[in-house]
């Protein structure tokens, strides 16, 4: 049986995190590229590099070191970092990329280590009388040594080479700085703050040195391999990254001292011109790209045993290999075959320059991740992140906001790819995973805490209640929810785009642990239905013996939007008068609380096809007629009704027809509503004919029908009558307002 990634472990300590990052950080880049920084913008325009480099990779190591001592850090490093905090889907997106990364990392540190034998081909060629063209002379049998070496060995012979190697890069520093030229010794220090005008642009230099810092993280992914990573991950890599900034700006203070701009330039090597004794360099380099290659070898095998160990990959089979470790130590040995295949078709390249900047932008990403992280576990505020080491938020937002801007600074098109290739990577897992972990913990914290603070600025802000913005808030409390959807639906277009809707289940019962549970389950099957149906209603339950209790319980449940409420609907099935009876008993009351009053008749068509709305006003209509042409509206633009339109019926006596059929169409037509003139019909009113007959008539295959109503139609043959007479229609809405709305 295969032991888990935290079961077995070699149990390093803080050394090998702070060994790994700064030799990652002390590497290929100062030997080989660094004097050409310099060089191209001088001394200030290097410290300046410097400087905006470490705006991105302190604010990092700090929200590492924050994130680290909150959580059990287990194997992956920074992938499990992401991932736990993000959620696996994202987690895993960026984990891939950050792996392909670290993998072909190894290559350019190998090729890197193949610039440290440029010294020795003058030699080669005086003593041999050869001249070695291709430096993968070089480079292809030490990649083939160090896979050999990873694979046999594993991390510890990993580490105890890294000592090594660590060791002879100090004292070729060292040296280094001993060193001194004949330029040094006529060197004006007022030359030191002269601006150095360059062909170059400075983010050009800036993207060629930028990867000299990215080591900072290069000893978390030994995570599942430490002792005690809380402690390890903060100390060692807030040591490598301060003790790397300090030495580079001594780097780039000497090599201003010590060489003209154009040997700077010119010379890649111009360190062993420099040191105290010249061969230490190229053995410095040779020493550098292999320890920055040995930390890239035993991190990136490691990142992918982490995403194999959560089942990111679409196959099962992938999944259990990639995520196999050894019996003795969990050494990620079919990973490390896997990283080798990628390094060696790098390597075989030969010039990984291009591939370098992606590189960049693919630590950028990981970064900024991780400062976001940091960041919105400020803003969360959840009680359980309690890190023992605290960063600040102002730190973390400006790493993540200084990765983006590099990005694209450096090169737009690679950030647009690297942005795109793990969106592409997010969805593709989505979908072929069988992990369904997606949003994590702390989009849920943010969401509740910009909510929160959203709500309570609304209620503080001074309202604006003016009759021409009005938009619904409505609360519907239906006992008949898993009967018939139709309240549900309606609450659904409502709630759409320009109002927000709370549907209340009502529970009948005493409240007790068996009623709750019942009502809690009732809750989880809405919303899952409401999920279904792409809904943006908010959805309650409610448990009350009475219905008139449930009724006045409904009626004081707060705004959720952070506005008050000002609307109730309600729906019964035509035919059964006890719901209905309830609603009108009630009436006083949301009388009272100064709601408008909506009742839905259900009748066994339905919505119908969802194509004709009918809108029905009368003289003594006015009040109620701006509601319902309003929610006629807003129903109108949900995407369930993209075929239908409104129709506008008005009955009035014979002698005022023309009139009221114009000041209809300057209503619709000021009003920009989406009702065609054609579409508008005042019928004449005669004792013969009874205006419910004409509705009956006219709207018997119509989808919806809006109808008002007023407090005296509910006083009549206990108040049911009114409602009970439009038998031959379908749906029917029926609107009584009680705060005027006004179509401007």
């Amino acid at each position: 049986m295969n032991k888990t990634l935290s079961s077995a472990k070699a149990n390093f300590g803080t050394l090998p995190v702070f060994l790994t990052a700064i030799s990652t950080i002390l590497g290929a880049v100062m030997f080989l590229r660094f004097g050409f920084a310099v060089g191209s913008v001088g001394f200030m325009g290097t410290l300046l590099i410097i400087i905006i480099g470490h705006l991105v990779t302190i604010p990092t190591a700090m929200a590492l070191a924050e994130i680290a001592t909150n959580q059990k850090v287990e194997g992956g490093g920074e992938y499990f970092i992401i991932s736990r905090s993000f959620g696996v889907n994202i987690g895993a997106a960026i984990g891939i990329a950050l792996y392909l990364s670290q993998a072909i990392s190894v290559a350019f540190y190998v090729i890197a280590f193949g610039e440290a034998f440029e010294a020795i081909k003058p030699w080669v060629i005086t003593e041999f009388g050869y001249e070695i063209y291709d430096n993968r002379l070089f480079t292809i049998p030490a990649l083939l040594l160090l896979i050999w070496l990873m694979v046999t060995k594993g991390a510890d012979l990993g580490m105890k080479a890294l000592y090594v190697v660590v060791a002879i890069l100090a004292v070729s520093l060292v040296l280094f700085f001993m060193g001194t030229t004949e330029f040094s010794q006529v060197f004006d220090s007022s030359l030191m703050f002269k601006n150095v005008e360059s062909n170059k642009g400075f983010f050009y230099v800036f993207a060629i040195i930028f990867p000299a810092f990215t080591g900072i993280t290069a000893g978390v992914g030994l995570s599942g391999d430490l002792k005690d990573p809380k402690k390890s991950i903060p100390m060692g890599t807030l040591a490598a990254t301060f003790i790397g900034m300090v030495i580079y700006v001594f780097i780039a203070y000497k090599l201003t001292i010590s060489a003209s701009a154009s040997d700077l330039i010119n010379d890649q090597l111009i360190m062993s011109k420099i040191a105290l004794w010249g061969p230490i360099i190229p053995i410095g380099l040779a020493a550098a790209t292999i320890s920055s290659a040995l930390g890239s070898f035993m991190v990136a095998p490691r990142t992918l045993q982490a995403i194999g160990g959560d089942k990111v990959f679409p196959n099962r089979l992938v999944n259990f290999w990639v995520s196999k470790g050894t019996s003795k130590n969990n050494e990620p040995r079919n990973a490390t075959i896997l990283t080798s295949l990628i390094a060696i078709v790098f390597v075989l390249m030969g010039d990984v320059n291009a591939v370098a900047e992606v590189i960049s932008m693919f630590f950028m990403v990981t970064y900024g991740s991780l400062c976001l992280i940091s960041f919105m576990q400020h803003f969360a505020a959840d009680p359980s992140y309690r890190p023992s080491f605290k960063s600040k938020w102002y730190l973390s937002l400006l790493g993540a906001i200084m990765c983006i801007y590099l990005m694209f600074k450096i090169n737009t098109p690679y950030a647009i790819a690297a942005i795109a290739l793990m969106v592409l990577l997010y969805f593709y897992i989505s979908t072929k995973s069988d992990t369904k972990k997606g949003m994590a913990n702390i989009f849920q914290g943010v969401i509740y805490q910009f909510s929160r603070r959203m709500q309570v600025f609304l209620q503080k802000a001074d309202k604006d209640n003016t009759e021409e913005n009005w938009r619904p808030a409505v609360l519907c409390l239906s006992k008949d929810s898993f009967e018939r959807y139709g309240a549900l639906e309606m609450m659904k277009w409502i709630s759409h785009r320009y109002g927000f809707g709370t549907y209340i289940h009502f529970e009948k019962g005493y409240f007790s642990s068996e009623s709750k549970k019942i009502a809690a389950e009732k809750l989880d099957k809405l919303i899952k239905m409401a999920s279904l149906n792409k809904s943006n209603v908010f959805l309650e339950t409610l448990i009350s013996p009475s219905n008139t209790a449930a009724i006045i319980q409904a009626i004081q449940q707060p705004g959720i939007s952070g506005q008050p409420n000002n609307m109730m609907l309600f729906e019964y099935k035509k035919g059964e008068k006890e719901w209905l009876t309830d609603i009108i008993d009630n009436y006083s009351v949301l009388k009272t609380a100064q709601y408008d009053l909506c009742i839905l008749a259900s009748s066994d068509k339905g919505f119908g096809n969802k194509k004709d709305i009918h809108v029905w006003i009368r003289k003594e209509d006015y009040e109620n007629a701006n509601l319902m042409i309003l929610l006629s509206y807003i129903i109108l633009g949900h995407s369930d009704w993209h075929k239908g339109e409104i129709k506008l019926f008005a009955t009035f006596p014979k002698e005022n027809l023309k009139q009221e059929q114009e000041n209809l169409i300057e209503l619709t037509s000021s009003g920009r509503l989406p009702i065609s003139a054609n579409n508008i019909r005042v019928l004449p009113l005669d004792q013969d004919k009874k205006r419910i007959d004409i509705i009956n008539e006219y709207s018997m295959d119509a989808d919806l029908t809006l109808i008002g109503f007023h407090e005296s139609m509910m006083k009549v043959d206990n108040g049911t009558a009114f409602f009970d007479e439009y038998n031959k229609i379908g749906n029917v809405l029926f609107i009584n307002t009680l705060t005027s709305k006004f179509i401007k």
